[in-house]
């Protein structure tokens, strides 16, 4: 399979038309080659338009929505990042080819070790995998620049916007079922913010995930 040809195919006619145009986000995605953290048997999948699994319940977002998430982050060179979902390591490998570093958590063993090994071999050295339950962030390594959180939540824990810096960004599915809306949450001061929504997509829920009446998934 021509990769480098796919690869191309991918950013211009899945991801671009979406309205994905910062060219900073369609060089990563250029660059960070996709197939390199795809499981094995779904590897002429890896530039395609397909959720793909990869375990424990959990998938590789579509590369558009990939995309999307990247490029509402707005992540620059001095940014530190926290991401909650390693998954298979490849958008931390993206944010990471954007900002001085990230720490990534994951809470499922096997994943944690899939992303550390993709990352390790695809030669990513600006990342941290972390074993750990990231439901309310990850306080102790704060406050981050941007925060990604790849899976869905039906609420979002003040304590994410507590690890915000001033002129920090947040990206976050938030929603429950088929109602799941990607939200920007931006640091606008010391204690104020400001949410736009992006756009609806459904994801896997976070696991832990707090809702506003105190129970958990």
């Amino acid at each position: 399979m021509d990769f480098e040809r796919a690869r191309f195919n991918m950013v211009e006619q899945q991801v671009r038309p979406w309205e994905v145009l910062d060219q900073d986000v369609l060089e990563s995605m250029m660059t960070v080659k996709r197939e390199e953290f795809v499981p094995a048997q779904f590897k002429s999948l890896a530039l395609s338009e397909a959720e793909i699994p990869i375990g424990c319940g959990q998938i590789m977002l579509a590369p558009v929505i990939e995309g999307k998430l990247l490029q509402a982050a707005q992540v620059k060179k001095t940014d530190t990042v926290l991401e909650i979902g390693a998954g298979s390591g490849y958008f931390a490998a993206l944010l990471a080819s954007r900002a001085e570093w990230v720490r990534s958590i994951e809470i499922e063993p096997q994943l944690a070790s899939l992303a550390s090994n993709n990352l390790h071999n695809a030669g990513v050295e600006n990342v941290i995998v972390e074993e750990g339950d990231g439901a309310e962030g990850w306080a102790d390594r704060g406050p981050y620049d941007v925060i990604v959180v790849s899976a869905g939540m039906p609420m979002l824990p003040q304590a994410f916007k507590a690890q915000l810096n001033v002129g920090g960004r947040l990206v976050a599915f938030i929603g429950e079922g088929h109602l799941m809306t990607a939200r920007l949450v931006t640091c606008v001061s010391e204690g104020k913010f400001e949410t736009v929504n992006l756009f609806e997509n459904v994801v896997p829920m976070l696991k832990n995930a707090k809702r506003a009446d105190g129970f958990r998934f």
